[in-house]
Protein backbone atom coordinates (compact mmCIF):
# COMPACT_ATOMS: atom_id res chain seq x y z
CA UNK A 1 0.00 0.00 0.00
CA UNK A 2 2.70 2.41 0.42
CA UNK A 3 5.57 3.21 -1.57
CA UNK A 4 8.92 2.93 -0.30
CA UNK A 5 9.52 6.26 0.94
CA UNK A 6 6.19 6.26 2.66
CA UNK A 7 7.05 2.79 4.33
CA UNK A 8 10.25 4.43 5.33
CA UNK A 9 8.19 7.43 7.29
CA UNK A 10 5.88 4.69 9.07
CA UNK A 11 8.88 3.30 10.62
CA UNK A 12 10.56 6.74 11.41
CA UNK A 13 7.53 7.45 13.14
CA UNK A 14 7.85 4.10 15.21
CA UNK A 15 3.90 3.58 14.72
CA UNK A 16 2.40 -0.01 15.45
CA UNK A 17 0.87 -2.10 12.56
CA UNK A 18 -2.31 -3.32 13.81
CA UNK A 19 -4.82 -5.65 11.87
CA UNK A 20 -7.60 -5.08 9.65
CA UNK A 21 -10.41 -3.38 11.29
CA UNK A 22 -12.71 -5.92 10.49
CA UNK A 23 -11.20 -8.56 12.27
CA UNK A 24 -10.78 -6.14 15.85
CA UNK A 25 -14.35 -5.71 14.95
CA UNK A 26 -15.32 -9.03 14.90
CA UNK A 27 -13.29 -10.25 18.09
CA UNK A 28 -14.80 -7.26 20.04
CA UNK A 29 -18.44 -8.08 18.70
CA UNK A 30 -17.73 -12.06 20.13
CA UNK A 31 -16.19 -10.80 23.32
CA UNK A 32 -19.44 -8.41 23.92
CA UNK A 33 -21.96 -11.11 22.23
CA UNK A 34 -20.58 -13.77 25.23
CA UNK A 35 -20.84 -11.01 27.79
CA UNK A 36 -24.03 -10.39 26.71
CA UNK A 37 -26.76 -13.32 25.17
CA UNK A 38 -28.92 -11.03 23.91
CA UNK A 39 -26.63 -9.26 21.19
CA UNK A 40 -26.92 -10.95 17.61
CA UNK A 41 -25.29 -10.67 14.65
CA UNK A 42 -27.43 -11.11 11.08
CA UNK A 43 -25.04 -12.21 7.90
CA UNK A 44 -26.06 -12.43 4.32
CA UNK A 45 -23.43 -14.56 3.05
CA UNK A 46 -20.84 -12.97 4.52
CA UNK A 47 -19.41 -14.92 7.62
CA UNK A 48 -16.61 -15.53 6.00
CA UNK A 49 -15.89 -12.09 5.03
CA UNK A 50 -17.17 -10.71 7.95
CA UNK A 51 -14.52 -12.29 9.46
CA UNK A 52 -17.36 -13.90 12.03
CA UNK A 53 -16.80 -17.72 11.27
CA UNK A 54 -15.50 -17.39 14.78
CA UNK A 55 -18.31 -15.62 16.35
CA UNK A 56 -21.07 -18.76 14.43
CA UNK A 57 -18.70 -21.46 16.09
CA UNK A 58 -18.46 -19.96 19.42
CA UNK A 59 -22.03 -18.81 19.86
CA UNK A 60 -24.05 -20.59 17.02
CA UNK A 61 -27.29 -19.58 18.67
CA UNK A 62 -27.05 -15.18 18.14
CA UNK A 63 -25.93 -15.59 14.86
CA UNK A 64 -28.39 -15.59 11.66
CA UNK A 65 -27.64 -16.50 8.19
CA UNK A 66 -30.02 -15.12 5.88
CA UNK A 67 -27.66 -16.06 2.23
CA UNK A 68 -27.25 -13.42 -0.75
CA UNK A 69 -30.26 -11.59 0.30
CA UNK A 70 -29.26 -7.69 1.84
CA UNK A 71 -33.08 -6.92 1.60
CA UNK A 72 -33.76 -9.48 4.17
CA UNK A 73 -30.89 -8.66 6.52
CA UNK A 74 -31.85 -5.36 7.09
CA UNK A 75 -35.54 -6.39 7.84
CA UNK A 76 -34.59 -9.17 10.26
CA UNK A 77 -31.98 -6.98 12.03
CA UNK A 78 -34.62 -4.51 12.53
CA UNK A 79 -37.05 -6.50 13.92
CA UNK A 80 -34.82 -8.28 16.38
CA UNK A 81 -33.85 -4.87 16.82
CA UNK A 82 -37.14 -4.10 17.57
CA UNK A 83 -37.87 -6.90 19.86
CA UNK A 84 -35.69 -6.04 22.10
CA UNK A 85 -31.93 -7.82 20.85
CA UNK A 86 -28.96 -5.93 20.30
CA UNK A 87 -28.93 -6.58 16.78
CA UNK A 88 -25.73 -6.33 14.50
CA UNK A 89 -26.49 -6.90 10.42
CA UNK A 90 -22.95 -7.42 8.60
CA UNK A 91 -22.88 -7.06 4.86
CA UNK A 92 -20.55 -5.93 2.12
CA UNK A 93 -21.34 -1.90 2.02
CA UNK A 94 -21.52 -1.79 -1.94
CA UNK A 95 -24.72 -4.26 -1.54
CA UNK A 96 -25.97 -3.39 1.90
CA UNK A 97 -27.01 0.66 1.17
CA UNK A 98 -27.90 0.34 -2.40
CA UNK A 99 -30.35 -3.08 -2.83
CA UNK A 100 -31.48 -2.70 1.05
CA UNK A 101 -31.78 1.05 0.81
CA UNK A 102 -35.37 1.29 1.84
CA UNK A 103 -35.08 -1.11 4.11
CA UNK A 104 -32.32 0.95 5.80
CA UNK A 105 -34.71 4.00 5.15
CA UNK A 106 -37.88 2.56 6.51
CA UNK A 107 -37.35 0.00 8.49
CA UNK A 108 -34.29 1.19 10.64
CA UNK A 109 -33.75 4.71 10.30
CA UNK A 110 -38.13 5.87 9.82
CA UNK A 111 -38.96 3.18 12.68
CA UNK A 112 -36.32 4.49 14.96
CA UNK A 113 -34.97 0.57 15.92
CA UNK A 114 -31.82 0.67 17.42
CA UNK A 115 -30.53 -1.65 15.11
CA UNK A 116 -26.16 -1.49 14.15
CA UNK A 117 -25.27 -1.87 10.51
CA UNK A 118 -21.79 -2.59 9.43
CA UNK A 119 -20.38 -2.36 5.93
CA UNK A 120 -17.88 -4.35 5.19
CA UNK A 121 -15.23 -4.14 2.75
CA UNK A 122 -16.31 -0.88 1.83
CA UNK A 123 -14.90 1.55 -0.40
CA UNK A 124 -12.84 0.05 -3.09
CA UNK A 125 -11.84 -2.90 -0.96
CA UNK A 126 -12.49 -5.35 -3.81
CA UNK A 127 -10.15 -3.59 -5.63
CA UNK A 128 -9.99 -5.57 -8.92
CA UNK A 129 -13.38 -7.01 -8.43
CA UNK A 130 -14.23 -3.04 -10.13
CA UNK A 131 -17.32 -0.93 -9.93
CA UNK A 132 -20.11 -3.23 -9.21
CA UNK A 133 -17.89 -4.13 -5.81
CA UNK A 134 -16.24 -0.68 -4.98
CA UNK A 135 -18.00 1.20 -2.45
CA UNK A 136 -18.04 4.70 -2.77
CA UNK A 137 -21.36 5.92 -2.76
CA UNK A 138 -22.69 4.87 1.10
CA UNK A 139 -21.85 7.61 2.73
CA UNK A 140 -23.55 10.23 0.79
CA UNK A 141 -26.41 7.89 0.74
CA UNK A 142 -26.52 7.57 4.20
CA UNK A 143 -25.95 11.06 5.05
CA UNK A 144 -29.41 11.99 3.30
CA UNK A 145 -31.30 9.61 5.48
CA UNK A 146 -32.71 10.90 8.63
CA UNK A 147 -31.97 9.46 11.88
CA UNK A 148 -28.54 7.56 12.29
CA UNK A 149 -25.32 8.07 13.20
CA UNK A 150 -22.13 7.24 10.18
CA UNK A 151 -18.72 6.11 11.42
CA UNK A 152 -15.33 5.42 9.75
CA UNK A 153 -13.28 4.12 12.20
CA UNK A 154 -9.71 5.04 10.92
CA UNK A 155 -7.70 2.19 13.24
CA UNK A 156 -7.98 -0.94 15.64
CA UNK A 157 -8.53 1.62 18.45
CA UNK A 158 -11.44 3.54 17.04
CA UNK A 159 -13.06 0.41 15.92
CA UNK A 160 -13.11 -1.27 19.47
CA UNK A 161 -14.58 1.81 20.33
CA UNK A 162 -17.39 2.38 17.71
CA UNK A 163 -18.35 -1.24 18.14
CA UNK A 164 -18.70 -0.72 21.59
CA UNK A 165 -20.56 2.52 21.65
CA UNK A 166 -23.01 1.23 19.05
CA UNK A 167 -23.88 -1.95 21.21
CA UNK A 168 -25.04 0.72 23.42
CA UNK A 169 -26.65 2.94 21.20
CA UNK A 170 -30.54 3.90 21.41
CA UNK A 171 -30.78 5.04 17.70
CA UNK A 172 -29.46 3.34 14.74
CA UNK A 173 -25.83 3.31 13.83
CA UNK A 174 -23.44 2.31 10.30
CA UNK A 175 -20.30 1.67 10.58
CA UNK A 176 -17.76 1.38 7.91
CA UNK A 177 -15.17 -1.49 7.35
CA UNK A 178 -11.94 -1.96 4.71
CA UNK A 179 -9.97 -5.06 4.47
CA UNK A 180 -6.04 -3.74 4.92
CA UNK A 181 -4.10 -3.75 8.14
CA UNK A 182 -4.62 -0.55 10.14
CA UNK A 183 -1.67 1.26 11.68
CA UNK A 184 -2.63 2.81 15.11
CA UNK A 185 -3.26 5.99 15.10
CA UNK A 186 -5.01 7.70 17.37
CA UNK A 187 -4.04 5.90 20.67
CA UNK A 188 -0.31 7.42 20.22
CA UNK A 189 -2.22 10.98 20.14
CA UNK A 190 -3.53 10.57 23.64
CA UNK A 191 -7.11 10.95 22.05
CA UNK A 192 -10.36 9.77 23.64
CA UNK A 193 -13.10 8.00 21.67
CA UNK A 194 -16.37 9.91 21.48
CA UNK A 195 -19.05 9.39 18.89
CA UNK A 196 -19.69 12.94 17.16
CA UNK A 197 -15.99 14.21 18.20
CA UNK A 198 -13.03 14.42 15.94
CA UNK A 199 -9.85 12.60 16.96
CA UNK A 200 -6.59 15.38 17.36
CA UNK A 201 -3.83 12.67 15.58
CA UNK A 202 -1.47 15.79 15.08
CA UNK A 203 -1.34 19.27 15.84
CA UNK A 204 -0.72 22.25 12.82
CA UNK A 205 -1.32 25.48 11.57
CA UNK A 206 -0.65 25.95 8.10
CA UNK A 207 -2.58 23.31 6.30
CA UNK A 208 -5.31 20.97 8.07
CA UNK A 209 -6.27 17.35 6.13
CA UNK A 210 -9.67 16.33 7.64
CA UNK A 211 -9.77 12.38 6.78
CA UNK A 212 -11.39 9.11 8.13
CA UNK A 213 -10.82 5.42 8.07
CA UNK A 214 -7.69 4.19 5.41
CA UNK A 215 -6.76 7.50 4.79
CA UNK A 216 -6.08 8.90 8.11
CA UNK A 217 -2.50 7.14 7.79
CA UNK A 218 -1.71 8.80 4.21
CA UNK A 219 -2.69 11.84 5.85
CA UNK A 220 -0.50 11.56 8.65
CA UNK A 221 3.06 10.57 6.66
CA UNK A 222 1.47 13.52 3.96
CA UNK A 223 1.58 16.15 7.13
CA UNK A 224 5.21 14.36 8.47
CA UNK A 225 6.88 14.70 5.10
CA UNK A 226 5.60 18.37 4.90
CA UNK A 227 6.90 19.42 8.71
CA UNK A 228 10.50 18.58 6.93
CA UNK A 229 9.41 21.44 4.78
CA UNK A 230 8.56 23.85 7.12
CA UNK A 231 5.06 23.03 6.62
CA UNK A 232 2.74 22.19 9.97
CA UNK A 233 0.32 20.12 8.86
CA UNK A 234 -2.81 19.39 11.53
CA UNK A 235 -4.49 15.79 10.89
CA UNK A 236 -8.14 15.13 12.33
CA UNK A 237 -9.42 11.53 11.94
CA UNK A 238 -13.49 13.00 11.52
CA UNK A 239 -14.58 9.23 12.27
CA UNK A 240 -17.90 10.30 12.55
CA UNK A 241 -19.47 11.95 9.34
CA UNK A 242 -23.09 11.85 11.06
CA UNK A 243 -23.04 14.05 13.37
CA UNK A 244 -20.84 15.78 12.08
CA UNK A 245 -18.24 17.27 14.72
CA UNK A 246 -18.58 21.01 13.42
CA UNK A 247 -15.96 22.11 16.23
CA UNK A 248 -13.47 20.87 14.84
CA UNK A 249 -13.84 21.78 11.30
CA UNK A 250 -14.34 25.20 12.37
CA UNK A 251 -11.36 25.59 14.22
CA UNK A 252 -9.12 23.59 11.39
CA UNK A 253 -10.80 26.49 8.73
CA UNK A 254 -10.01 29.30 11.24
CA UNK A 255 -6.66 28.00 12.97
CA UNK A 256 -5.29 26.96 9.50
CA UNK A 257 -4.82 28.51 5.92
CA UNK A 258 -5.84 25.53 3.83
CA UNK A 259 -8.42 22.39 4.60
CA UNK A 260 -7.66 18.78 2.35
CA UNK A 261 -10.36 16.24 2.73
CA UNK A 262 -9.46 12.96 2.15
CA UNK A 263 -12.25 10.03 1.77
CA UNK A 264 -12.33 7.08 0.17
CA UNK A 265 -15.64 7.56 -1.41
CA UNK A 266 -16.76 9.59 -4.17
CA UNK A 267 -16.02 13.51 -3.86
CA UNK A 268 -19.91 13.87 -4.77
CA UNK A 269 -21.87 13.72 -1.19
CA UNK A 270 -19.05 12.74 1.16
CA UNK A 271 -16.86 14.25 3.39
CA UNK A 272 -15.51 16.56 1.75
CA UNK A 273 -18.60 18.05 0.54
CA UNK A 274 -19.60 18.43 4.65
CA UNK A 275 -17.22 20.05 5.85
CA UNK A 276 -17.09 22.64 2.50
CA UNK A 277 -20.91 23.45 3.86
CA UNK A 278 -20.03 23.73 7.27
CA UNK A 279 -17.10 26.04 6.52
CA UNK A 280 -18.83 28.27 4.22
CA UNK A 281 -22.07 28.43 6.57
CA UNK A 282 -19.89 30.16 8.59
CA UNK A 283 -18.43 32.82 6.89
CA UNK A 284 -15.18 30.71 6.71
CA UNK A 285 -13.84 30.28 3.19
CA UNK A 286 -9.85 28.92 3.55
CA UNK A 287 -8.23 27.52 0.71
CA UNK A 288 -9.84 23.95 0.32
CA UNK A 289 -9.76 21.11 -1.89
CA UNK A 290 -11.16 17.27 -1.64
CA UNK A 291 -9.33 14.20 -2.23
CA UNK A 292 -11.38 11.65 -3.03
CA UNK A 293 -12.75 9.81 -6.01
CA UNK A 294 -14.33 11.72 -8.96
CA UNK A 295 -17.43 11.74 -11.27
CA UNK A 296 -15.66 9.51 -13.85
CA UNK A 297 -15.98 5.57 -14.48
CA UNK A 298 -13.30 4.38 -11.32
CA UNK A 299 -10.27 2.56 -12.84
CA UNK A 300 -10.02 -0.77 -11.88
CA UNK A 301 -6.87 -2.43 -9.82
CA UNK A 302 -5.64 -3.18 -6.06
CA UNK A 303 -6.86 -0.17 -3.33
CA UNK A 304 -3.14 1.03 -3.49
CA UNK A 305 -3.14 1.49 -7.15
CA UNK A 306 -6.28 3.25 -6.85
CA UNK A 307 -5.29 5.84 -3.85
CA UNK A 308 -2.22 6.43 -5.68
CA UNK A 309 -3.51 7.13 -8.57
CA UNK A 310 -6.40 9.72 -6.79
CA UNK A 311 -3.57 10.91 -4.82
CA UNK A 312 -4.56 9.80 -1.36
CA UNK A 313 -0.75 9.13 -0.82
CA UNK A 314 1.86 10.40 1.22
CA UNK A 315 3.40 12.13 -2.22
CA UNK A 316 -0.19 12.93 -3.69
CA UNK A 317 -1.46 14.61 -0.16
CA UNK A 318 2.04 17.10 -0.14
CA UNK A 319 2.06 17.55 -3.41
CA UNK A 320 -1.70 18.76 -3.19
CA UNK A 321 -1.06 21.32 0.37
CA UNK A 322 2.18 22.48 -1.54
CA UNK A 323 -0.14 23.63 -4.39
CA UNK A 324 -3.31 25.21 -2.32
CA UNK A 325 -0.41 26.80 -0.11
CA UNK A 326 1.50 28.64 -3.36
CA UNK A 327 5.00 27.00 -2.31
CA UNK A 328 5.14 24.91 -5.38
Amino acid sequence: MFTPAAAAMLQELGLKKGRANLEEFADTLQALATADRNLVAVTSDSRGSGKLAPFGKALPKQIVEVGIAEQNLVGITAGLAACGKKAFGVSPSCFLTARSLEQIKNDVCYSNVPAVLVGISSGVSYGALGSTHHSLHDLAVLRAINNITIIVPADNFETREAIRFAAKATRPVFVRFGKAAMYDLTPAAGSVFEAGKACLVREGTDVAFIANGETVVHALLAAEHLAATGVSARVLSLHTVKPLDTAAVLSAGRECRAVITVEEHMVAGGVGEAVASTLLQAGLAPRFKMVGFPDEDTVTGAQADLFRHYGISMEGLAATATALLGLS
